[in-house]
């Protein structure tokens, strides 16, 4: 075999032991998640792994292990770019040595259930991560040997439900600018149809109250720039609150272009914050706070579980919120009037 040959080979469990120092057998134990290695021996297998671009020959473990190395992921049909969650669900698979498939099924949580059924099955897949309920008599019916992860995160609409529609974030956004000496708050909300939207509203209402500041109000939008625009341009004369707490970036993007159209400067009179961490949000003028979601960790940890069951141990518990409060140049102290004055 001459160095063209070799270099087009495609390489070998043995190679690996070879660049790593260690047995064939140590890298197949590696690759069946055995565990029980030492960290280094498992660093070196992994830089071998990297370096060699060395990808399991799925047909032949098949054949001799009855495992496929595939998992699917099941969403409702997407009526949104899931792709952060994606990333880290997909990257933390790879990282097992495993492929995915993401499978979308339209129709809702029975139609959903039944093609779970289908999938786990069919003999294709060894796990199945579903981001989305799936029925519990469903869920009943599931054959051994295919282990199926209900991580709901999503609802039949792709809205975010459970963790996602946490609405703590703006609890401490409140409290923060109360801080600040903010006194007067509006609320711009999102569409009523989403948990995160009335998990949010509620957080604000009850801050508000237990804190003893004014609210001017809750606008309820539907997470348009629109809304944002509207809800500064329906206060009334005299009403200017000094600080807005709106539902997503979008809304509040809009409250600061209504303010401005309204002759009320952000920050000096008037603070805004967002929510989603659009990427657009840290080039505007001002620069906007918002709330940061690691969509990416909500993928990964939900695979990380699918995986854990597949080797038969227990998941990493990982209590660390996924919510972050990134502070920018539309939030500062309260103005010097609280804008309950004569202002337009």
């Amino acid at each position: 075999m001459d160095g063209a040959d070799t270099a087009r080979r495609r390489p070998t469990i043995t190679d690996v032991a070879q660049l790593a120092g260690v047995s064939p057998q140590t890298v197949s134990r590696y690759l069946r998640f055995n565990g029980g290695l030492k960290p280094a021996t498992v660093e070196r297998v992994e830089s071998a792994v990297r370096q060699l671009d060395y990808r399991p020959n799925l047909v032949a473990r098949s054949m001799r292990t009855r495992k496929t190395g595939r998992l699917a992921i099941l969403m409702p049909a997407m009526t949104f770019n899931p792709s952060r969650m994606l990333a880290g669900a997909n990257s933390t698979a790879q990282s097992a040595g495993f492929f995915t498939d993401v499978v979308s099924a339209a129709g809702g949580v029975k139609a959903r259930s039944e093609r779970l059924l289908e999938m786990a099955d069919s003999g294709q897949y060894e796990g199945i991560l579903s981001l989305a309920p799936a029925l519990p008599t469903a869920v009943a019916r599931l054959q051994q040997g295919t282990v199926v992860v209900i991580s709901a995160d999503l609802d039949d609409d792709m809205r975010g439900i459970g963790e996602l529609a946490d609405g703590a974030p703006v609890i401490q956004m409140v409290e923060h600018l109360a801080s600040l000496g903010h006194s007067r708050f509006l609320h711009v909300a999102g569409d009523a149809a989403f948990a995160s939207a009335r998990a949010r509203k509620q957080s604000y209402l009850d801050t508000v109250e237990r804190l003893g500041l004014e609210s001017v109000g809750v606008f309820d939008g539907d997470w348009s720039g629109e809304s944002g625009i509207e809800a500064i341009r329906s206060l009334p004369k005299g009403s200017r609150p000094t600080a807005v707490i709106a539902a997503n970036d979008l809304l509040a993007a809009g409250v600061v272009r209504g303010a401005l159209a309204r002759g009320w400067s952000v920050p000096g009179d008037i603070s805004v914050t967002g929510w989603d961490n659009a990427e657009l949000g840290q080039f505007m003028t001002p620069s906007l706070t918002t709330v940061d979601m690691d969509l990416e960790r909500v993928g990964s940890r939900a695979m990380a579980k699918l995986i854990a069951g597949l080797r038969g141990e227990s998941p990493e518990v990982n209590e660390d919120s996924l919510f972050r409060i990134i502070w920018r140049e539309s939030t500062a102290g309260a103005p010097a009037t609280d804008g309950s004055g004569s202002q337009g």
